[in-house]
């Protein structure tokens, strides 16, 4: 009679009820309890491990590459878009100005009264010429595209030496629509000013 009233004053789990309790006490689940039961957690119902999701998005390198690839594109265009006498005006002003400078100082080590003129007295023959400087100098005296006409303001002839400081002076190059103008201030090189330096005509 003994195990009959053991057996009855054992306490039984309510209905639903899958937890017990182990030899330290704790209550786990019989459907998966204990450490098995925390090995099934974060695991698929196929087995396999559960990761958070990927975030969605650029990495800094991706939208570096982006930028360039923008900067690259806009720089084509701009290109494609400019007008070709502007572009052919900013070489030939880079250009003259690259003589006048060579031949200003040769004009400051020789001691010659040197001078720049454009060839305006005859429409036939284009181009310039320095005056003063000697034979061996050897400059160029034509324009490098067809069509290019200059004009110095205010004067017919730039100074060029042999004084260090020459006067302020201002020269204007025409290519079809497109006007470009060189000045210098006496005192530095002769460089690409702004439009409205020029002495309309």
């Amino acid at each position: 009679m003994e195990p009959l009233a053991a057996k009855a004053r054992m306490p039984r789990s309510a209905p639903g009820n899958n937890r017990r309790l182990n030899h330290d006490g704790v209550r786990t689940d019989r459907s998966g309890g204990g450490r098995d039961g925390r090995r099934q957690q974060g695991r698929s119902s196929h087995g396999q491990r559960l990761t958070p999701a990927r975030c969605a998005g650029f990495t800094l390198i991706e939208l570096m590459i982006v930028v360039v690839l923008i900067a690259v594109a806009s720089s084509i265009a701009s290109l494609a878009l400019r007008d070709p006498a502007s572009t052919t005006l900013e070489r030939e002003g880079a250009r003259l100005g690259a003589l006048l400078e060579g031949a200003r100082s040769e004009a400051r080590s020789s001691g010659l009264a040197a001078y720049w003129e454009p060839r305006t007295e005859n429409p036939e023959v284009p181009g310039f010429r320095f005056r003063g400087l000697p034979p061996s100098s050897d400059l160029p005296s034509g324009w490098l595209e067809d069509g290019v006409s200059a004009e110095v303001v205010g004067a017919r002839a730039v100074v060029l030496g042999p004084e260090p400081l020459i006067p302020a002076q201002k020269i204007v190059l025409r290519f079809r629509e497109q006007r470009l103008v060189l000045a210098t201030d006496g005192l530095g090189p002769f460089a690409v000013a702004p439009e409205t330096d020029a002495t309309p005509r």
